[in-house]
């Protein structure tokens, strides 16, 4: 079956004078696209059968046609696919695109947004070195920057995630990187990414951003002086829940020099498939941040008028300290999560409540993955932030009374409904 399929291919192509090599031309993308644009358009060129989705090749190594270019490309000499540890077309198209999308000149896939992070530390990193974080970032990365790498002799120090002061008067002699993701999880707190920015470079370090909670189609943290983007393509990117994947995006030479020889040898690869499943999402990525962002802002408004509610925290809102600061970074949207804070007297009391809330949903996803086309609702305190001591937890501002809410595309409605049904019956708890 397989050479009556394609004999006629290979005919109609020779009766044209043709080779099949020849078959497709590729167009070059003019210059200046709209983001909307490249996350539909840009990829590795097509394939000789001239796909018009971009193809999936699930294979763990290439086939070279001699082995002269064998040894020049396996010595870095001359570009080609070898093995799908470091290099893959479909990979190296999902790198395209989401460098693109993020205005850098270049992108390197992970296995996981945390392998991102590692890769980023692994490759910028020595003994000796310190670090400058955010101490309101997901609990893994405080683990992995404080304590996994802290094993290494790399120093590091927490602060205030808003207070620009803290980040200038930690910076030491040894700083090399400043890192933040912003907004924070679960707490979405702002950072001023331009001052940071001067604050590293001032110091010959380097600052990193975690664009997570807002994507590209949100935010461009290199406009903004940061010099590498951390993003977990397992939320936004991805969009529907599917798979896990991770990326660092930055110049050319940051990640030719300091993170592919890291990669080649460590192995924290993003698979082919994985690649191509957050690949197709990005092209789905700005519609669904802006439906996303308004279902959320609905939600946090309707929350901040229940009276089982103590707070809200949503940069979208008002009320929230940083709002003025994510409308400019944001293109003037909150992005899709919050969270917010139950009512109770003491921690036990608080955390029952919550408990209460999450468990009385029937419609939102008790999961605490985020940037679902699903709402997902989770406890921080005892599950991001579960492996946190609680001193940790309280630096952070994550008590048990916190709920967070990744809003999807469902009708806000049917959500306000949902989280309802626990809210009004607290007052049976007490």
């Amino acid at each position: 079956m397989c050479r009556a399929w394609r004999c006629p291919i290979h005919k109609r192509l020779e009766k044209f004078g043709r080779k099949v090599e020849e078959a497709m031309t590729p167009k070059k993308l003019p210059a200046n696209l709209h983001r909307d644009t490249l996350a539909v358009r840009v990829a590795e060129d097509k394939s000789q059968f001239g796909e018009n989705s971009e193809a999936l090749f699930l294979t763990s190594s290439f086939v070279q046609p001699d082995a002269a270019t064998a040894m020049r490309r396996f010595a870095g000499e001359e570009e080609g696919y070898m093995y799908s540890r470091f290099t893959n077309p479909t990979v190296t198209s999902m790198e395209k695109r989401l460098a693109a999308l993020e205005g850098t000149e270049a992108c390197i896939g992970t296995s996981s947004g945390m392998a991102a992070i590692m890769l980023m530390c692994m490759g910028l990193l020595k003994a000796g070195d310190h670090v400058i974080c955010s101490q309101s970032v997901f609990g893994s990365t405080i683990k992995l920057i404080g304590s996994e790498f802290g094993k290494f002799g790399v120093e590091s120090s927490f602060v205030s995630q808003t207070d620009v002061a803290e980040w200038q008067v930690a910076v030491k002699p040894n700083t090399r990187l400043l890192f933040a993701e912003t907004p924070t999880n679960p707490l979405t707190e702002v950072c001023d990414i331009r001052a940071l920015a001067d604050i590293a470079h001032a110091a010959g370090a380097l600052l990193a951003v975690d664009n997570c909670f807002c994507s590209p189609a949100l935010s461009q943290p290199t406009k903004m002086g940061a010099d590498l983007i951390i993003h977990s393509g397992t939320k936004y990117l991805d969009g529907q829940g599917r798979v896990i994947a991770g990326a660092i995006c930055a110049t050319k030479k940051l990640i030719d020099e300091k993170f592919v020889p890291v990669m080649r040898s460590a192995g924290m690869t993003l698979s082919a498939f994985n690649a191509w499943v957050v690949l197709k999402g990005m092209e789905t990525l700005s519609i669904r941040m802006q439906a996303q962002s308004a279902s959320a802002l609905a939600l946090a408004t309707w929350l901040e008028a229940q009276p089982g509610v103590a707070r809200v925290y949503y940069p979208g809102l008002k009320s929230h300290p940083q709002h003025a600061l994510a409308m400019q970074q944001q293109s003037g949207m909150g992005g899709a999560v919050l969270s917010f804070d139950v009512k109770g007297a003491g921690p036990e009391a608080t955390r029952k409540n919550a408990f209460h809330v999450i468990d009385s949903t029937e419609v939102c996803s008790i999961t605490a993955n985020l940037g679902d086309t699903k709402t997902t609702i989770t406890h921080p305190a005892t599950t991001s932030h579960g492996r946190l001591s609680e001193a940790q937890r309280q630096a952070a501002g994550i008590s048990q009374a916190l709920i967070r809410v990744a809003v999807g595309l469902e009708h806000i409605d049917d959500l306000k409904a949902d989280l309802e049904k626990g809210l009004r019956s607290l007052n049976a708890l007490a």
